[in-house]
This record gives C-alpha cells, sequence and structure tokens, in this order.
C-alpha cells in the first residue's frame, strides 16, 4: 500500500506520516525506514532537522540520509517486510534539480523520481510519501523556480494516481482525499 501525505509548511504532514508509519509497520512487525531527503545549508535547516529527528527518536525507525537517488536506499535495505516513509518530495525534487553541475529539466527529474519511487513501492509491503502542496500563493517566479514548483506537482500528481491513499493535511487535520483508487 502507497499512501501520499500532502500539505503545507507546518500543516502537521512529518507527524502524521510517522505515526501512520508505525501503525502500518506495527501491524505486520515490519523493519521502519525513514528516507531523510533535505540537505542542510544553514542554521534554520540545522533545527529543523533536529526536530524531525527528535520526533522520531525512540519511534524505531532505521533512518537513512538519501537527498537525491532515493532508489539507491534499497541496497541498503534488509529483506524482508519493511514499511518506508519517505520524507519528503520537495526537498528530493530540489536536490535532484539543482545539486549537479547543470540544473536538470523538470521532465527529467520528474522522470527520475517517480521511476525511484516505483523501485521502493515494489520491495515495501508499505510506504508513506510526505509532499507539500506549492504555488498556492499565485505568485510567478524565475523560470527554474517555476520548473521546480511544475516539477513537484507533476511528481505529486503521479504519485497521487498511483497512492492507494492520499490525505490532505490542514491545519493538523488529516482529510481523507482519496481510498482505494476512490474518493474519500
Amino acid at each position: 500500500m502507497m499512501i501520499l501525505v500532502i500539505g503545507g509548511s507546518g500543516s502537521g504532514k512529518s507527524d502524521y506520516a510517522e505515526e501512520l508509519a508505525c501503525s502500518l509497520a506495527g501491524e505486520e512487525h515490519s523493519t521502519k525506514y525513514y528516507l531523510a531527503t533535505m540537505r542542510i545549508f544553514d542554521e534554520e535547516g540545522r533545527r529543523k532537522v533536529e526536530r524531525h529527528r527528535a520526533r522520531r527518536s525512540g519511534k524505531g525507525f532505521l533512518t537513512m540520509e538519501q537527498p537525491v537517488r532515493i532508489g539507491d536506499a534499497l541496497s541498503q535495505m534488509e529483506t524482508g517486510k519493511k514499511v518506508v516513509l519517505v520524507e519528503c518530495i520537495s526537498n528530493l525534487t530540489a536536490n535532484e534539480m539543482f545539486a549537479g553541475p547543470r540544473i536538470r529539466t523538470k521532465e527529467e527529474v520528474a522522470e527520475s523520481i517517480l521511476k525511484d519511487m516505483e523501485r521502493l513501492r515494489e520491495k515495501a509491503a508499505h510506504m508513506v510519501v510526505v509532499s507539500n502542496q506549492l504555488c498556492e500563493d499565485g505568485m510567478v517566479y524565475e523560470k527554474a523556480t517555476m520548473d521546480y514548483i511544475d516539477a513537484v506537482g507533476k511528481i505529486n500528481r503521479a504519485l497521487a494516481a498511483r497512492a492507494d491513499r492520499v490525505v490532505e493535511m490542514v491545519a493538523g487535520i488529516p482529510v481523507l482525499v482519496k481510498q482505494e483508487g476512490g474518493r474519500g
């Protein structure tokens, strides 16, 4: 089963996704993997990562730092039942798009990430994916930023189409958008 948890910044999606992953793993006695995609560039980023680490402390996650090529994490995972939590698509997309010697196209990035996400999904009993809602401010940004926003949107749409469940977090409240191929 794949569940997409989506929402705005500070909406509670990370807390919800972690609790969901713990619940799913407990049902099947699965190993829980937390694939962290955030790269730390400044003190604010460092504090955010520390808050996330502290929040999931004691929950039994095996944390893997995987800021690019998310599918490569499979080589480090044990065989057997596993629940994989990917935190988060918007960070992964930025890393994939902007980290190399050139800015990759939105099409390249979306295709690469979606291929890796499918590889993860095939090997996991359950996968919980966190992503951000972007571009709800109605602003138009420079081309590279708009391409990034478009790539995240394309990835979110594709993941939502493939997901068994989609949950939008609104002010800490989970709103079921899709359940097992139908609407919530």
